[in-house]
């Protein structure tokens, strides 16, 4: 399978990134962008999304970079920095890029932008590689 292939394949299982309304827009080998639109169901009290929404949209772009060469990773460790409110009716893109890796692990830098391009969260995740291969799971 392709990469593209592959991210499919996951996010055809993963109802969870299904729910949340997202997209694959690009996807290469241990890369990918994403999109998700916000929805009601996605502020908190505050009429802002949920923190756990943006973090989730980033953890969603992890594991579709880091499993699209069938071999099967699982978040390590992630942090996340908030740099600006997100409303109901923005579009949020996440891209994740590789920057390091090892036999092991993989470390991705994920930039979430709306739908101006203005970065409203920055997040940093080390995958674990689990010795799988993702369509064998």
């Amino acid at each position: 399978m392709t990469p593209d292939e592959l991210a499919q394949y996951l996010l055809n299982q993963d109802h969870f990134s299904q729910w949340m309304g997202i997209k694959l827009i690009e996807v290469r080998e241990k890369y990918c962008l994403i999109e998700m639109p916000v929805k009601q169901e996605m502020i908190n009290g505050l009429r802002t999304v949920h923190g756990g929404v943006t973090f989730s949209l980033a953890d969603s772009a992890l594991a579709f970079s880091s499993n699209n060469t069938n071999e099967a990773s699982v978040a390590l460790h992630c942090s996340m920095n908030f740099t600006k409110a997100v409303r109901l009716g923005d579009t949020l893109t996440a891209e994740s890029v590789l920057i390091s890796d090892t036999r092991k692990t993989g470390v991705y830098d994920i930039s979430i932008t709306n739908q101006h391009k203005v970065l409203v969260a920055t997040f940093r995740g080390t995958v674990y590689k689990i010795d799988k291969k993702v369509t064998d799971l």
